[in-house]
């Protein structure tokens, strides 16, 4: 079976293909976009100036508002006709973010999502059940394109419809199921309410483009009989998803750092952070023809983790993504992520996975903070008021602002083929 993975075998050995990368989509933005050119030179930055990988802190910052500004067709660097396709992001604040992709990045992309699932242990034998959405956006057509390059079966479902997904995974057989975790968890209920794990052959799991806890992926695991999960992490800007993945080892998310450059920095601040450090995710393309991003701040939240993988894999990791950025909300002089509460909820005994955040204003013009948290499966209920006080303590402890703790019935709360609303601010 071919490999997807570099041809280098070392980590300096990535250096030299980084340092080339970076040169020429400098080069190759100045030269073709008349955005980037402007940029550069309000910078007073030229592509001569930029010949190591330490120069990259010269280049100025690209955003989203940069997109949005350039629609219907931003960052682009090669001439329309080259254009051979257009995704966008769901455009959740103003004009959708558009970006092309040359026949080249195509391939490049198709490349790097076989690789994700060669990290995963797939094989040619594997059938692939795709359950995210297919459309303008990234999700649904970057997993199939991947999959089809690897080699395995692809079984374009989409989402939602669970009576057919049931169906086709006990028809086919399905050994690996692609989805939101959301997504996951709502067909994994499905499966243990219909009874069906002894009739289904599935694997492998693997999450897209949602943060999800701990307590929901071992619930995914074991409603499905799953032998192992993967977070995968998914951005439009940069391709979509299947720039990196995590591996049977569970230490990180590697990320293709021969396609991109990645730096953490702060949000404030926006200087690099201290190794290990959790920031914002800043990446450069190494190798993208028609929209190349430049320090292209994501808002996504994450540190890099040093040293090699215990898997033996050369290429770097990143931790998984706390948040957003601008997911951040303020509870009395407090900043919180709903990323950090999801992971202090996974500490509780006897819990769920699934959690709702309501922040209101009382009379007395304080901020106060609600988080309703179901109760494990079979849990007993008079266990409430302990589990709650727990939850209470861990978050006063942890996140040094109080909170009070509702815990609900299993199931109770809202369930979505896609992404799940964590958090209502009612203030």
């Amino acid at each position: 079976m071919r490999t997807f993975m570099p041809a280098v075998k070392s980590e300096d050995a990535l250096r030299p293909l980084q340092v080339e990368g970076l040169r020429w989509t400098i080069q190759h933005a100045f030269e073709g976009s008349a955005f980037y050119r402007q940029k550069f030179e309000k910078a007073g930055v030229h592509p001569r100036d930029v010949a190591r990988l330490e120069d990259l802190p010269k280049l100025p910052f690209t955003t989203a508002e940069d997109l949005r500004a350039g629609y219907p067709f931003p960052l682009l660097s090669v001439p329309l006709e080259r254009v051979v396709r257009i995704h966008a992001s769901s455009g959740t604040t103003g004009k959708r973010k558009i970006l092309g992709y040359t026949e080249k990045d195509l391939r490049d992309w198709s490349d790097m999502f076989a690789r994700c699932y060669e990290m995963a242990g797939l094989t040619p034998e594997d059938r692939v059940q795709i359950a995210v959405g297919y459309g303008l956006w990234t999700a649904g057509v970057g997993f199939q394109l991947g999959c089809e390059r690897f080699g395995a079966m692809a079984v374009p479902v989409g989402p939602g419809n669970l009576d057919m997904h049931c169906e086709i995974m006990v028809d086919l057989q399905t050994t690996v199921f692609c989805c939101t975790a959301s997504m996951g968890l709502l067909m994994a209920e499905e499966v243990k309410r219909r009874d069906l794990r002894e009739k289904i052959s599935l694997r492998k799991v693997i999450f897209g483009a949602e943060r999800h806890s701990e307590a929901m992926r071992r619930n995914i695991k074991g409603y499905l009989g799953a032998e192992d999960t993967f977070d995968i992490p998914g951005l439009t800007e940069l391709y979509g998803p299947g720039t990196g993945l995590e591996c049977p080892a569970h230490e990180g998310i590697h990320y293709w750092a021969d396609y991109y450059i990645l730096e953490i920095i702060d949000p404030e601040t926006l200087e690099p952070t201290s190794p290990g450090e959790v920031g914002e995710m800043v990446v450069t393309t190494l190798r993208k023809e028609a929209a190349p991003l430049i320090r292209y701040r994501t808002r996504d939240l994450t540190r890099l983790i040093p040293g090699r993988c215990s898997c033996g894999n050369i290429l770097p990791r990143h931790d998984k993504i706390l948040g957003r950025s601008d997911d951040m909300f303020i509870v009395r002089g407090v900043n919180i992520y709903p990323g950090q509460i999801d992971d202090l909820l996974s500490q509780g005994p006897r819990m769920g996975s699934e959690f709702q955040v309501f922040l209101e204003r009382g009379a007395d013009g304080k901020d106060y903070m609600t988080i309703k948290v179901e109760r494990a499966e079979g849990a007993d209920s008079k266990e409430d008021r302990a589990l709650a006080g727990h939850l209470e303590h861990l978050i006063s402890h942890k996140l040094l602002v109080s909170g009070k703790v509702e815990v609900v019935d299993f199931q109770s709360l809202p369930r979505t083929e896609r992404k799940s609303r964590r958090v209502f601010d009612k203030r």
